[in-house]
């Protein structure tokens, strides 16, 4: 495989997260969306985080720090709680001046108009 994912799903990036990302296709479920932004974070993508984030919480703009090192995310569970309503919860891995990090999240997810999108999460 030439250009893994990040995402963990151990498919080339371009028949895996990159469909999602700067396309207009939509994710087929809130997991799919957080593992593409997940993607987006190791890449460097703020453009898809905030095409990605809910209109009623995203914020004007985003910083991403390019001295994080993504090493990698563990879905623990994705609960789709209705139709327009999912929760995804996972373990991003991160090294930052050479000490690691872990963000175990829970991620609260709409879905509006064929569209997935990141509301807000809990951090567990």
């Amino acid at each position: 495989m030439k250009d893994p994912c990040p995402c963990g799903r151990g498919a080339g990036f371009d028949a895996c997260c990159a469909r999602y990302m700067g396309t207009g296709v939509p994710a087929p479920d809130a997991e799919s969306l957080m593992r593409s932004r997940y993607t987006a974070f190791v890449r460097g993508d703020a453009a898809h985080l905030l095409a990605t984030w809910h209109e009623s919480t995203r914020p004007a703009a985003i910083e991403l720090d390019a001295g994080v090192k993504w090493l990698g995310i563990e879905v623990k569970r994705h609960t789709p709680v209705d139709e327009t309503h999912a929760e995804v919860e996972f373990v991003a891995r991160s090294r930052l001046q050479g000490r690691g990090q872990r963000l175990h999240e829970r991620s609260r997810f709409v879905r509006e108009g064929g569209h997935w999108w990141y509301v807000d999460g809990e951090l567990l």
